[in-house]
């Protein structure tokens, strides 16, 4: 018989994330990982629950111990906000506020919001099989949009994206321990360049976590005393009303191992590389233009000219005006457009007359003649001297 599945994963990861503390109004702190309070939100949201509607499903999804691996911490960012700016705030009683009675201005609210800025979290739901694989179905096929704590906050992946295993984030799995199961999970950098290494630069195989884990009480079994206490556990989210629940940080020599994957290749098809038709008659007409105006030397070094560049290529194709080219020796032509494709650059090219231009053909001159001489000299030698 097979094992019925009790644990879910979660991929939190996006531009911006806050997952409220206790501060209220003026100052809306985040704590520095996903909350309760805000993974079950997220639940809720998929399964298309109001917050009234969420009342009677949150005694059950309150039962799902929850762990955090912290995969990329972030870095905090305030925001400033203003509330009722030539509206005004309703009180409670009806009626608006006023700053100086009730013939003054009209209250604004100001409040400062700090947010998590590039941070990652995996985040692992373990509990009853049946009630996981209805929270799995959700994440896959969510009714409302979903957000990492605020609605300013979209996620930068789907919640049910696909892994290159085919698995989803929200797959669900069987393990002992919350701790087994962020264990189980490979860490995957963005680049090669994010990728661990050792004292000695060679790429490790494995990388350290942060975890933050859910203590629940058991029988005769007394909380650790470094249990520290968050209050997130939601009671209701209409009106908010939040219990207190003890999490266990694992982090220094405690933290988990995991294995590293390799990083994910986001490959989009560069875009065509500018071209000119050199056998249109009109391009050959400005091409001969061009060269009797530069006395048929060089703009730069002021060798005999033997090819063209362009300038730009916005009217490339038979449409090119003189200004559009400079006449070039093939050594400089080389130079400059060596240089041009390690920027990158596009439409518009390097002018060769621009005087920002000078040190940087000069040295790319010289490096292409070094490397010429020494493949010349390559190819006098005999095998036996080359050795």
């Amino acid at each position: 018989m097979i094992a019925a599945l009790n644990t879910i994963f979660l991929r939190l990861e996006g531009p911006l994330q806050a997952w409220g503390d206790t501060s209220k109004i003026v100052i809306r702190r985040t704590m520095e990982a996903p909350t309760k309070s805000g993974v079950l939100g997220i639940i809720c949201c998929a399964m298309g629950l109001s917050r009234k509607a969420a009342r009677e499903r949150l005694p059950d999804l309150k039962k799902l111990a929850m762990g955090v691996r912290i995969d990329r911490t972030g870095i905090r960012w305030w925001d400033y906000h203003t509330v009722g700016a030539k509206v005004g705030l309703l009180k409670a009683e009806g009626g608006i506020k006023r700053t100086g009675g009730a013939k003054g201005p009209i209250e604004t609210l100001i409040s400062r919001r700090e947010y998590l800025c590039d941070a990652s979290f995996l985040v692992a739901l373990k509990g009853d099989s049946d009630l996981i694989q209805e929270v799995s179905t959700a994440l896959q096929n969510p009714k409302w949009p979903l957000f990492l704590g605020r609605k300013s906050c979209p996620p930068a992946v789907p919640i049910g994206w696909k892994a290159d295993n085919g698995k989803c984030a929200a797959d669900t799995d069987r393990f002992d321990s919350l701790e087994q199961a962020l264990k189980s999970r490979p860490w995957r950098p963005r680049f090669k360049s994010d990728a661990p290494r050792d004292d000695k630069g060679i790429p490790s195989k494995t990388k350290q976590l942060d975890c933050i884990i859910e203590w629940q009480p058991r029988n005769g079994v007394i909380a650790p005393a470094e249990a520290e206490v968050w209050y997130d556990l939601p009671a209701s989210f209409d009106p908010p009303v939040h219990e207190p629940r003890l999490v266990l940080r694992l982090e220094g020599d405690r933290r988990i191992e995991v294995r590293v994957d390799r990083p994910l290749q986001h490959h989009t098809s560069p875009p065509p590389r500018p071209r000119a038709d050199y056998q249109n008659k009109e391009f050959r007409k400005r091409r001969k233009q061009r060269l009797e105006s530069d006395q048929g030397l060089c703009v730069f070094c002021k060798s005999p000219a033997t090819t063209m560049q362009h300038v730009t290529y916005r009217r490339a194709g038979g449409n090119e005006e003189q200004d559009d080219l400079r006449s070039l020796c093939r050594l400089c032509h080389d130079a400059v457009t060596m240089i041009e494709y390690g920027l990158g650059m596009g439409l518009d090219r390097i002018d060769p007359c621009d005087s920002r231009w000078r040190e940087q053909i000069i040295r790319k001159r010289a490096e292409i003649i070094e490397f010429r001489s020494l493949e010349t000299r390559r190819r006098r030698l005999s095998p036996e001297e080359v050795e």
